[in-house]
């Protein structure tokens, strides 16, 4: 992928996935097709992969900006997107379906209240939650 110089530019990082340029309180930010699997950047990029999780991204900040104001401006090209530089709150979020990871230890260990939902006793590694606790996106 090509690194481009922007008038104004005042910063350019290449991150594993994304090149983002600093052009003074504006950020431009743009989605590659390269592929990382454990902090390694893979030998061959997947075509149009850089445009798909931009659209998602950009869908899901369209989506809830009436909720959560948020960084992004515009999004001028399917794998660009162009917003305001900010602060982030860093949030990291993993969803299953199934006991595993971090819950499996946690119900492991005895607890039985896994992010605010009650885990009946006796499940198992890599069983599914209960359906009740796929609330508010499962489908009866």
């Amino acid at each position: 992928m090509a690194t481009f110089s922007f008038p104004g530019q005042t910063q350019f990082y290449r991150g594993k996935v994304r090149d983002v340029y600093t052009i003074g309180d504006t950020l431009v930010m743009v989605a590659s097709d390269r592929i990382s699997a454990f902090d390694v950047i893979l030998p061959r990029p997947i075509p149009f992969k850089g445009q798909v999780l931009n659209q998602i991204a950009a869908y899901m900040l369209q989506a809830t900006s009436d909720i959560c104001p948020n960084w992004l401006q515009q999004v001028p090209a399917p794998n660009v997107s162009i917003g305001r530089k900010c602060l982030p709150f860093r949030i990291e979020m993993v969803v299953r379906g199934n006991l595993v990871g971090h819950a499996w230890r946690t119900y492991q260990s005895g607890k039985r209240t896994l992010c605010g939902a009650v885990m009946p006793d006796g499940l198992k590694e890599n069983d599914y939650f209960p359906p009740a606790h796929y609330h508010p996106f499962h489908e009866s």
